[in-house]
């Protein structure tokens, strides 16, 4: 029948909120947290202002939803690394773990930058620490079923600062550097005692 237009798409809010969320991502990786604005987010997303304004009431909202959305996308991505790789070496951990960071800095490399934007966001947000915080407990967890507790800490940590310096710094590092780095992590070295031995030592009185 003439006169009738197209039929409306239902209203759907998840929806609605997850198509800022993910405008909100692009935004800052084009134009970095600083200018992440609500006007840019509903031009992105192509709702109106008033739809971002009501579902994320300040710019924070908009970076607490984004930061959790990265954190949603590394624990799934984490889940399914760990279940196609049921056992691994010391040696053939470094060497995956080293595919994951040289991707960091080449063909993932804008994603990354603004994954660490918003993991920053953190340092002036206190209410977005406890979210920031499951980046390195997911690597921990990831690594658990190949090291013990302490090394699995260690590496999370030692991944995380060689991700941080290959994105900011001038030249990011070579794969020889990061395997190096890793099989240290990863590999006991025979000339520290463990912490077992260490215990087990006598004390010499003073």
């Amino acid at each position: 029948m003439g006169g009738q237009g197209a039929p409306k798409r239902r209203y759907d809010p998840k929806r609605r909120i997850e198509e800022i969320t993910v405008a909100t991502e692009k935004v800052i990786a084009e134009r970095g947290i600083e200018g992440l604005t609500h006007r840019a987010v509903a031009e992105r997303a192509g709702v109106p202002l008033g739809a971002t304004t009501y579902h994320f009431a300040t710019k924070d909202d908009l970076i607490q939803a984004a930061l959790q959305r990265s954190v949603d996308r590394y624990a799934a991505y984490l889940a399914d690394w760990v279940a196609q790789r049921p056992e691994l070496t010391a040696e053939q951990l470094t060497v995956l773990l080293a595919d994951a960071l040289m991707g960091c800095f080449g063909p993932q490399r804008d994603t990354r930058v603004m994954e660490f934007e918003l993991y920053l966001a953190a340092l002036r947000r206190p209410a977005l620490r406890p979210i920031a915080d499951q980046f390195i407990e997911l690597s921990i967890d990831a690594l658990l079923p190949y090291v013990d507790p302490l090394t699995a800490r260690t590496a999370a940590v030692a991944t995380n600062g060689l991700t941080l310096r290959g994105l900011a710094g001038s030249t990011p590092p070579t794969r020889a550097e990061v395997e190096d780095i890793l099989r240290r992590v990863l590999t006991p070295n025979p000339n520290v005692p463990s912490p077992t031995t260490h215990q087990n030592t006598p004390q010499v009185p003073a």
